[in-house]
């Protein structure tokens, strides 16, 4: 069930980041709609994770 959830949720981003790219290509409305949703939601999980790894004050990966 758990891997049925992560293959949605792979396919949502997919179809997220076409839209973004047909956007950009002049596409119709929806897709515009969509590809706002889809960066919008992007810049969201990319400032949250950011708050939560500069707060840590140490980093795991050493670059090895």
């Amino acid at each position: 069930m758990v891997s049925l959830m992560l293959v949605g949720l792979v396919a949502l981003a997919v179809f997220g980041c076409v839209c973004v790219v047909w956007a950009e290509r002049g596409g119709p409305p929806w897709v515009r709609v969509v590809a706002t949703v889809t960066i919008g939601l992007g810049k969201v999980v990319g400032s949250s994770g950011k708050k939560r790894g500069g707060s840590s004050g140490s980093s795991s990966d050493d670059g090895d």
